[in-house]
Protein backbone atom coordinates (compact mmCIF):
# COMPACT_ATOMS: atom_id res chain seq x y z
CA UNK A 1 0.00 0.00 0.00
CA UNK A 2 1.07 3.34 -0.97
CA UNK A 3 1.78 5.76 1.86
CA UNK A 4 3.23 9.06 2.55
CA UNK A 5 3.61 11.46 5.94
CA UNK A 6 4.11 14.92 6.13
CA UNK A 7 4.12 18.42 7.91
CA UNK A 8 2.00 21.04 6.76
CA UNK A 9 2.46 24.23 7.71
CA UNK A 10 3.08 28.05 7.04
CA UNK A 11 3.03 31.41 8.08
CA UNK A 12 6.48 30.79 10.19
CA UNK A 13 6.83 35.11 10.27
CA UNK A 14 10.30 34.50 11.43
CA UNK A 15 11.88 37.38 13.00
CA UNK A 16 8.29 39.29 13.36
CA UNK A 17 9.51 42.33 15.27
CA UNK A 18 6.31 41.96 17.65
CA UNK A 19 4.97 46.05 16.89
CA UNK A 20 3.22 47.77 19.68
CA UNK A 21 4.86 45.11 22.29
CA UNK A 22 8.24 46.97 23.15
CA UNK A 23 7.38 48.40 26.37
CA UNK A 24 7.04 44.76 28.00
CA UNK A 25 9.87 43.75 30.57
CA UNK A 26 13.27 43.26 28.53
CA UNK A 27 12.95 39.61 29.81
CA UNK A 28 9.33 39.30 28.83
CA UNK A 29 9.91 41.32 25.37
CA UNK A 30 13.03 39.34 24.28
CA UNK A 31 11.00 35.41 25.18
CA UNK A 32 8.18 36.96 22.64
CA UNK A 33 10.85 38.31 20.34
CA UNK A 34 12.49 34.87 20.14
CA UNK A 35 9.51 32.94 19.74
CA UNK A 36 8.91 32.17 16.30
CA UNK A 37 12.68 30.83 16.16
CA UNK A 38 11.66 28.74 19.31
CA UNK A 39 8.34 27.80 17.66
CA UNK A 40 10.52 26.97 14.28
CA UNK A 41 12.93 24.31 16.16
CA UNK A 42 9.53 22.80 17.91
CA UNK A 43 8.27 22.37 14.00
CA UNK A 44 11.42 20.32 12.90
CA UNK A 45 11.53 18.47 16.17
CA UNK A 46 8.05 17.43 15.18
CA UNK A 47 9.23 16.45 11.67
CA UNK A 48 12.10 14.83 12.89
CA UNK A 49 10.44 13.07 15.62
CA UNK A 50 7.68 11.34 13.51
CA UNK A 51 10.06 10.53 10.81
CA UNK A 52 8.21 12.65 8.26
CA UNK A 53 8.75 12.43 4.16
CA UNK A 54 9.13 16.04 3.75
CA UNK A 55 8.06 19.70 5.07
CA UNK A 56 5.43 22.05 3.16
CA UNK A 57 5.57 25.48 3.93
CA UNK A 58 3.03 26.77 2.58
CA UNK A 59 4.67 31.34 2.12
CA UNK A 60 5.85 33.95 4.52
CA UNK A 61 8.46 31.96 6.07
CA UNK A 62 10.25 35.31 6.47
CA UNK A 63 8.23 37.95 8.28
CA UNK A 64 9.17 40.97 6.28
CA UNK A 65 10.66 41.29 2.50
CA UNK A 66 14.14 42.64 3.73
CA UNK A 67 14.44 39.34 5.38
CA UNK A 68 17.35 39.70 8.14
CA UNK A 69 20.58 37.93 8.49
CA UNK A 70 19.66 36.80 11.55
CA UNK A 71 16.34 35.06 10.47
CA UNK A 72 17.97 33.41 7.22
CA UNK A 73 20.90 32.07 9.32
CA UNK A 74 18.35 30.21 11.60
CA UNK A 75 16.18 29.21 9.20
CA UNK A 76 19.25 27.31 7.07
CA UNK A 77 20.27 25.46 10.80
CA UNK A 78 16.83 24.07 11.01
CA UNK A 79 16.48 22.68 7.20
CA UNK A 80 20.11 21.57 7.68
CA UNK A 81 19.07 19.37 10.47
CA UNK A 82 15.89 18.29 8.25
CA UNK A 83 18.61 17.26 5.61
CA UNK A 84 20.46 15.16 8.24
CA UNK A 85 17.05 13.50 9.14
CA UNK A 86 16.48 13.03 5.18
CA UNK A 87 13.61 15.22 5.49
CA UNK A 88 12.47 17.12 2.20
CA UNK A 89 11.21 20.80 2.07
CA UNK A 90 8.60 22.67 -0.28
CA UNK A 91 8.59 25.82 0.10
CA UNK A 92 6.97 29.18 -1.33
CA UNK A 93 7.43 32.32 -0.93
CA UNK A 94 4.15 34.81 0.19
CA UNK A 95 3.17 38.22 0.13
CA UNK A 96 5.69 39.00 3.42
CA UNK A 97 8.46 37.27 1.68
CA UNK A 98 8.11 38.16 -2.12
CA UNK A 99 10.70 37.27 -4.27
CA UNK A 100 11.84 40.38 -5.43
CA UNK A 101 12.54 41.64 -1.38
CA UNK A 102 15.75 43.26 -0.67
CA UNK A 103 18.18 40.19 1.10
CA UNK A 104 21.37 39.42 1.75
CA UNK A 105 20.78 35.67 0.25
CA UNK A 106 22.28 32.76 2.45
CA UNK A 107 22.20 29.59 0.79
CA UNK A 108 19.91 26.82 1.85
CA UNK A 109 20.49 22.88 1.94
CA UNK A 110 19.69 21.11 -1.08
CA UNK A 111 17.12 19.45 0.38
CA UNK A 112 14.85 22.66 0.15
CA UNK A 113 12.88 23.26 -2.77
CA UNK A 114 11.72 26.09 -3.39
CA UNK A 115 8.87 27.06 -6.04
CA UNK A 116 9.45 29.70 -8.99
CA UNK A 117 7.16 32.56 -9.59
CA UNK A 118 4.83 30.50 -11.89
CA UNK A 119 2.92 27.54 -10.82
CA UNK A 120 5.22 24.25 -11.61
CA UNK A 121 5.18 20.76 -10.07
CA UNK A 122 7.66 19.20 -8.44
CA UNK A 123 8.39 15.81 -8.36
CA UNK A 124 9.02 13.36 -5.06
CA UNK A 125 9.36 9.73 -4.47
CA UNK A 126 10.13 8.49 -0.98
CA UNK A 127 11.79 5.05 -0.08
CA UNK A 128 8.67 3.07 0.05
CA UNK A 129 8.46 3.90 -3.71
CA UNK A 130 5.55 6.30 -3.20
CA UNK A 131 5.62 9.27 -5.71
CA UNK A 132 3.86 12.49 -5.32
CA UNK A 133 3.57 15.93 -7.72
CA UNK A 134 3.72 19.03 -5.10
CA UNK A 135 2.10 22.42 -7.37
CA UNK A 136 3.03 26.25 -6.27
CA UNK A 137 4.57 29.45 -6.96
CA UNK A 138 5.85 32.10 -4.99
CA UNK A 139 4.87 35.67 -5.70
CA UNK A 140 7.30 37.22 -7.76
CA UNK A 141 5.79 40.77 -5.80
CA UNK A 142 4.25 41.47 -2.50
CA UNK A 143 0.38 41.98 -4.45
CA UNK A 144 -0.55 39.01 -6.06
CA UNK A 145 -4.32 39.83 -7.26
CA UNK A 146 -4.75 37.29 -10.18
CA UNK A 147 -6.33 33.99 -9.36
CA UNK A 148 -3.32 31.85 -9.85
CA UNK A 149 -6.05 28.94 -9.17
CA UNK A 150 -6.94 28.92 -12.79
CA UNK A 151 -2.96 28.10 -13.46
CA UNK A 152 -2.80 24.80 -11.27
CA UNK A 153 -3.31 21.61 -13.68
CA UNK A 154 -3.26 18.17 -12.67
CA UNK A 155 0.04 15.84 -14.45
CA UNK A 156 -0.77 12.24 -14.42
CA UNK A 157 1.96 9.30 -13.42
CA UNK A 158 1.68 9.87 -9.19
CA UNK A 159 0.30 8.10 -6.15
CA UNK A 160 -0.69 11.81 -4.31
CA UNK A 161 -1.23 15.54 -5.69
CA UNK A 162 -0.56 17.98 -3.24
CA UNK A 163 -1.64 21.78 -3.59
CA UNK A 164 0.31 24.54 -2.12
CA UNK A 165 -1.19 28.08 -2.18
CA UNK A 166 -0.50 31.13 0.07
CA UNK A 167 -3.67 32.96 -0.77
CA UNK A 168 -7.33 33.85 0.43
CA UNK A 169 -10.29 32.41 0.12
CA UNK A 170 -12.53 35.00 -1.16
CA UNK A 171 -15.61 36.17 1.07
CA UNK A 172 -12.86 36.56 3.80
CA UNK A 173 -12.31 40.16 4.93
CA UNK A 174 -9.85 40.19 7.29
CA UNK A 175 -7.07 39.51 5.47
CA UNK A 176 -5.91 41.44 2.09
CA UNK A 177 -7.22 39.43 -1.10
CA UNK A 178 -4.09 37.89 -2.45
CA UNK A 179 -4.05 34.90 -4.85
CA UNK A 180 -8.18 34.62 -4.58
CA UNK A 181 -9.61 31.29 -5.02
CA UNK A 182 -12.81 29.74 -4.48
CA UNK A 183 -13.47 26.55 -2.32
CA UNK A 184 -15.08 24.33 -5.15
CA UNK A 185 -12.07 25.54 -7.49
CA UNK A 186 -9.82 23.58 -5.02
CA UNK A 187 -12.23 20.68 -4.81
CA UNK A 188 -12.84 20.84 -8.75
CA UNK A 189 -8.41 20.23 -9.11
CA UNK A 190 -9.08 16.38 -7.53
CA UNK A 191 -5.84 17.05 -5.74
CA UNK A 192 -5.53 14.80 -2.75
CA UNK A 193 -4.95 17.62 -0.52
CA UNK A 194 -4.57 21.22 -0.14
CA UNK A 195 -1.57 23.01 2.15
CA UNK A 196 -2.87 26.49 2.34
CA UNK A 197 -1.46 29.17 4.08
CA UNK A 198 -1.75 33.26 4.81
CA UNK A 199 -4.61 33.24 7.39
CA UNK A 200 -3.17 32.93 10.26
CA UNK A 201 -6.20 31.25 11.76
CA UNK A 202 -5.81 27.24 11.87
CA UNK A 203 -8.89 26.24 9.77
CA UNK A 204 -10.50 22.80 7.73
CA UNK A 205 -12.08 24.38 5.37
CA UNK A 206 -13.26 20.78 3.81
CA UNK A 207 -12.56 16.94 4.97
CA UNK A 208 -12.88 14.82 1.34
CA UNK A 209 -10.25 16.21 -0.19
CA UNK A 210 -8.66 17.98 3.01
CA UNK A 211 -8.84 21.58 2.20
CA UNK A 212 -6.47 23.14 4.93
CA UNK A 213 -5.18 26.56 6.46
CA UNK A 214 -2.47 25.25 9.44
CA UNK A 215 -2.29 28.55 10.52
CA UNK A 216 0.81 30.50 12.16
CA UNK A 217 3.31 28.65 13.76
CA UNK A 218 3.31 31.25 16.83
CA UNK A 219 1.07 34.28 18.15
CA UNK A 220 2.26 37.49 17.71
CA UNK A 221 -0.38 39.60 19.11
CA UNK A 222 -3.66 39.52 20.98
CA UNK A 223 -5.73 38.86 17.51
CA UNK A 224 -3.94 35.90 17.64
CA UNK A 225 -5.06 33.70 20.59
CA UNK A 226 -4.68 30.15 21.73
CA UNK A 227 -2.39 27.31 20.27
CA UNK A 228 -0.49 27.75 17.17
CA UNK A 229 1.25 24.94 14.83
CA UNK A 230 1.32 22.93 11.80
CA UNK A 231 -0.51 19.55 10.72
CA UNK A 232 0.94 15.76 10.25
CA UNK A 233 -0.59 14.48 7.31
CA UNK A 234 -0.95 10.52 7.08
CA UNK A 235 -1.75 9.36 3.95
CA UNK A 236 -2.58 6.17 2.17
CA UNK A 237 -5.15 5.35 -0.22
CA UNK A 238 -8.17 6.08 2.19
CA UNK A 239 -8.80 9.58 4.20
CA UNK A 240 -5.91 11.59 4.95
CA UNK A 241 -5.43 11.32 8.65
CA UNK A 242 -4.83 15.22 10.38
CA UNK A 243 -3.15 15.86 13.35
CA UNK A 244 -2.56 19.17 14.69
CA UNK A 245 0.67 19.98 16.77
CA UNK A 246 1.33 22.87 18.94
CA UNK A 247 4.94 24.38 18.11
CA UNK A 248 4.42 27.84 19.84
CA UNK A 249 6.68 28.91 22.62
CA UNK A 250 4.39 31.64 23.99
CA UNK A 251 0.74 31.48 23.65
CA UNK A 252 -1.74 34.39 23.97
CA UNK A 253 -4.98 33.74 25.65
CA UNK A 254 -8.09 35.81 26.43
CA UNK A 255 -8.76 35.28 30.74
CA UNK A 256 -12.08 36.31 31.98
CA UNK A 257 -12.60 36.71 35.28
CA UNK A 258 -16.46 36.95 37.05
CA UNK A 259 -16.08 40.00 39.35
CA UNK A 260 -20.21 39.30 41.40
CA UNK A 261 -18.90 37.56 44.05
CA UNK A 262 -15.77 39.85 44.59
CA UNK A 263 -16.32 42.34 47.61
CA UNK A 264 -12.75 43.96 47.47
CA UNK A 265 -9.10 44.53 46.03
CA UNK A 266 -7.83 41.45 48.06
CA UNK A 267 -10.45 39.40 46.52
CA UNK A 268 -9.60 40.05 43.53
CA UNK A 269 -6.13 39.94 43.37
CA UNK A 270 -5.80 36.42 45.25
CA UNK A 271 -8.84 35.33 42.65
CA UNK A 272 -6.72 36.07 39.96
CA UNK A 273 -3.41 34.87 41.32
CA UNK A 274 -5.38 31.62 41.28
CA UNK A 275 -6.28 31.84 37.96
CA UNK A 276 -2.95 32.55 36.81
CA UNK A 277 -1.43 29.83 38.41
CA UNK A 278 -3.73 27.11 37.27
CA UNK A 279 -3.17 28.72 33.35
CA UNK A 280 0.89 27.89 33.99
CA UNK A 281 2.59 25.28 31.83
CA UNK A 282 6.00 23.96 32.85
CA UNK A 283 8.33 25.01 29.86
CA UNK A 284 5.91 27.72 27.92
CA UNK A 285 4.87 31.33 27.94
CA UNK A 286 1.87 33.21 28.19
CA UNK A 287 0.16 36.60 27.87
CA UNK A 288 -2.95 37.12 28.71
CA UNK A 289 -5.52 39.80 28.18
CA UNK A 290 -7.27 39.66 31.08
CA UNK A 291 -11.08 40.71 31.72
CA UNK A 292 -12.94 41.46 34.34
CA UNK A 293 -17.08 41.13 34.17
CA UNK A 294 -19.34 42.14 36.73
CA UNK A 295 -17.33 43.84 38.72
CA UNK A 296 -18.99 45.89 41.16
CA UNK A 297 -17.37 49.72 41.82
CA UNK A 298 -19.62 50.64 44.84
CA UNK A 299 -17.90 47.83 46.88
CA UNK A 300 -15.40 48.72 48.99
CA UNK A 301 -11.55 49.52 48.10
CA UNK A 302 -12.58 48.38 44.43
CA UNK A 303 -11.77 51.60 41.99
CA UNK A 304 -9.97 52.14 38.65
CA UNK A 305 -6.86 53.57 40.12
CA UNK A 306 -6.85 49.84 42.44
CA UNK A 307 -7.44 47.78 39.70
CA UNK A 308 -3.97 49.69 37.83
CA UNK A 309 -1.92 48.93 40.75
CA UNK A 310 -3.48 45.26 40.68
CA UNK A 311 -2.73 44.59 37.39
CA UNK A 312 1.17 46.40 38.05
CA UNK A 313 1.43 43.89 40.96
CA UNK A 314 0.76 41.24 38.91
CA UNK A 315 3.29 41.71 37.03
CA UNK A 316 5.80 42.24 39.20
CA UNK A 317 5.28 39.04 40.14
CA UNK A 318 5.21 36.79 36.89
CA UNK A 319 8.91 38.70 36.14
CA UNK A 320 11.22 35.94 37.73
CA UNK A 321 9.52 32.99 36.37
CA UNK A 322 10.54 31.59 33.87
CA UNK A 323 7.46 29.68 32.83
CA UNK A 324 5.12 32.85 33.37
CA UNK A 325 1.27 33.71 32.62
CA UNK A 326 2.00 37.47 32.15
CA UNK A 327 -1.34 39.82 32.00
CA UNK A 328 -0.56 42.06 29.03
CA UNK A 329 -3.81 43.91 29.79
CA UNK A 330 -7.38 44.39 31.68
CA UNK A 331 -10.18 45.01 30.04
CA UNK A 332 -13.09 45.98 32.16
CA UNK A 333 -16.50 44.88 30.78
CA UNK A 334 -18.62 47.95 31.69
CA UNK A 335 -21.00 49.32 29.54
CA UNK A 336 -22.24 52.94 29.78
CA UNK A 337 -25.78 52.72 29.75
CA UNK A 338 -27.31 55.37 27.83
CA UNK A 339 -30.96 56.50 25.61
CA UNK A 340 -30.07 57.99 22.19
CA UNK A 341 -33.44 58.73 21.99
CA UNK A 342 -34.16 60.47 24.95
CA UNK A 343 -30.55 62.53 24.98
CA UNK A 344 -31.35 63.14 21.61
CA UNK A 345 -34.77 65.06 22.35
CA UNK A 346 -33.58 66.98 25.02
CA UNK A 347 -30.38 68.24 23.77
CA UNK A 348 -29.52 69.62 20.32
CA UNK A 349 -25.69 68.74 21.40
CA UNK A 350 -26.20 65.30 21.62
CA UNK A 351 -28.87 65.28 18.58
CA UNK A 352 -26.02 66.26 16.70
CA UNK A 353 -23.28 64.58 18.27
CA UNK A 354 -25.19 61.33 17.61
CA UNK A 355 -26.40 61.89 13.69
CA UNK A 356 -22.67 63.02 13.01
CA UNK A 357 -21.41 59.58 14.54
CA UNK A 358 -23.94 58.07 12.21
CA UNK A 359 -22.73 59.19 9.68
CA UNK A 360 -19.06 59.35 9.73
CA UNK A 361 -17.82 56.94 7.36
CA UNK A 362 -14.86 58.52 7.04
CA UNK A 363 -12.33 56.27 9.76
CA UNK A 364 -10.38 54.71 6.25
CA UNK A 365 -10.19 58.05 4.71
CA UNK A 366 -8.98 58.97 8.02
CA UNK A 367 -6.27 56.40 8.13
CA UNK A 368 -5.44 56.96 4.56
CA UNK A 369 -1.83 58.80 5.47
CA UNK A 370 -0.95 56.00 8.34
CA UNK A 371 -1.25 53.22 5.20
CA UNK A 372 0.40 55.16 2.64
CA UNK A 373 3.29 55.67 4.96
CA UNK A 374 6.32 53.77 3.44
CA UNK A 375 7.65 53.26 7.15
CA UNK A 376 3.94 52.22 8.84
CA UNK A 377 2.16 50.29 6.17
CA UNK A 378 4.59 47.25 6.09
CA UNK A 379 3.54 46.23 9.60
CA UNK A 380 -0.22 47.07 9.05
CA UNK A 381 -2.93 44.54 8.06
CA UNK A 382 -6.52 46.29 6.38
CA UNK A 383 -9.05 46.94 9.22
CA UNK A 384 -12.08 44.62 8.71
CA UNK A 385 -15.82 46.00 8.60
CA UNK A 386 -16.16 44.91 12.15
CA UNK A 387 -13.17 46.87 13.07
CA UNK A 388 -14.06 49.65 11.78
CA UNK A 389 -18.08 49.57 13.60
CA UNK A 390 -16.10 49.05 16.69
CA UNK A 391 -13.99 51.56 16.50
CA UNK A 392 -17.22 53.56 15.97
CA UNK A 393 -18.59 52.17 18.60
CA UNK A 394 -16.12 52.59 21.18
CA UNK A 395 -15.31 56.24 20.34
CA UNK A 396 -19.43 57.09 21.09
CA UNK A 397 -19.13 55.09 24.28
CA UNK A 398 -15.79 57.08 25.33
CA UNK A 399 -17.64 60.54 24.23
CA UNK A 400 -20.81 59.31 26.58
CA UNK A 401 -19.07 58.65 29.16
CA UNK A 402 -16.88 61.44 29.07
CA UNK A 403 -19.82 63.98 28.85
CA UNK A 404 -22.51 62.26 31.91
CA UNK A 405 -19.08 62.36 34.22
CA UNK A 406 -19.02 58.69 34.25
Amino acid sequence: MKKLKFIHAADLHLDSPMIGLRRLPRKIFNRLQESTFAALRNLVDAAIHHSVDFVIVAGDAFDHENRSLRAQVRLKKEFVRLEEAGIQVYLVHGNHDHLQGITMSIELPKNVHIFGDHVEVKKYKNSLGTTVHLYGFSYPVRHVTERKIENYQKLADADFHIGILHGNLEGNSEHGNYAPFQLNELIEKDFDYWALGHIHKRMILNEEPPVVYSGNIQGRNKKEMGPKGCYLVSMDQSQPELTFIETNDVVWKEVIIDGSALESIHDLFYGTKDVIESERIEGKAKLVQLRLNNLDFSRNDITLEAIQQFLETLQEEELEEASFVWPIDIEIDEKISYDKESLAAHSDFYSELFHTIDDWGNLEKSLEPLYKHSGARKFLSPLTKDELEDIKQQAEEFLLQKLLNR
